[in-house]
């Protein structure tokens, strides 16, 4: 897997996109990034053999998705201890899964130019080695806008999560190799829209509340294992509008640790390079306050998590078509 520290994936001002190293910098934010320049790697994602640095510096203009593509989000349902307490419950006795679309095959597809890969958009299916799935669905940029459709904007919530970048194709893996799997960690939310999530709308499945367009947006970059340390020993929050505090945890709050989560995940299920695993939130959910603190329209949500940084997306309430 590619060597790196903190890993940027940006546009610069003509709106070429590259992968970049952030040096020197803990907590990556906005402010942090823009108009910065920083070092760009060759190799169009960091799974492949020859991603490296090239000794080129360009400019930060925006700062995109940390990937252009998952293959599929892999999220734990009620995996902090206190998340379990404030809704009442018992802790599982094994790891609650569900998934998030992250992306899929259409006639659009993605192609790099060889010159800073540029992305254009094509109207037929390219041969594959030129080409990757669009990264449409549940994926979403840092900092972009949510869009939240008429029937969810009822009950909407926010769930910071550390999520986990696979770095190789992995399958039945122990506990004890799990983690030489992972590329890195970034920061996540996994945007709910809990009206879909009660039992008599979903039947008890979490997937179909949580999976709606740029319902899992990520960054601001991925930080690679050697620079995170023990990923169970980070704090994290989510912050409302800037001031109120909703979530504030610890890590070591997981019920069940990461090696677990990957092992479970991998059982005869092949785990592909760039899958990201949201681990679950903490408490301090929307749902569970008294009175319940849904997210209304233009509300901002932030989500940082020591040694890798913060995320900042604004709720936008679509209108109902005619």
């Amino acid at each position: 897997m590619a060597a790196f520290s903190r890993l940027v994936r940006f546009s610069n001002p003509a709106g070429q996109i590259f992968y970049g190293e952030v040096p020197g910098v803990d907590f990556v934010t906005q402010e942090s990034l823009q108009g910065r320049k920083v070092a760009v790697y060759k190799g169009e994602t960091p799974f492949e053999d020859d991603f490296a640095l090239t000794g080129h510096q360009e400019e930060i203009a925006e700062v995109l998705a940390p990937l252009p593509y998952v293959p599929i989000f892999e999220c734990v349902g009620v995996n902090y201890l206190k998340h379990v307490q404030e809704a009442g419950g018992e802790p599982p006795k094994y790891p609650v899964i569900f998934k998030k679309p992250a992306g899929q095959s259409t006639s659009e597809f993605l192609s790099w130019s060889k010159k800073g890969r540029t992305i254009i958009r094509l109207s037929h299916k390219p041969n594959h080695a030129d080409a990757m799935f669009t990264a449409a669905d549940a994926l979403a940029g840092p900092f972009e806008d949510i869009p939240i459709h008429p029937e969810c904007q009822s009950q909407m919530d926010y769930e910071a999560e550390l999520c986990v970048v696979i770095g190789k194709d992995c399958k039945n893996v122990t506990a004890e190799e799990a983690l030489n799997y992972v590329l890195g960690y970034t920061a996540g939310n996994d945007v709910s829209a809990r009206y879909w999530q009660w039992r008599e709308r979903s039947g008890g499945q979490h997937g179909s509340a949580k999976g709606f367009d740029k319902f899992a947006p990520i960054g601001p970059v991925i930080v690679s294992p050697n620079a995170i340390g023990d990923p169970h020993d980070l704090w994290l929050k989510t912050i409302v509008n800037g001031t109120e505090v909703r979530q504030q945890s610890r890590t070591d709050d997981l019920i069940f640790k990461l090696p677990e989560i990957i092992k479970h995940l991998s059982r005869g299920t092949t785990l592909r390079k760039g899958t990201v695993i949201m681990s679950g939130t903490p408490s301090g959910v929307a749902a569970f306050m008294k009175p319940p603190g849904f997210l209304q329209d233009g509300d901002v949500v932030t989500v940082e998590i020591e040694k890798i940084g913060r995320i900042e997306n604004k709720l936008v309430f679509e209108k109902a078509s005619l």
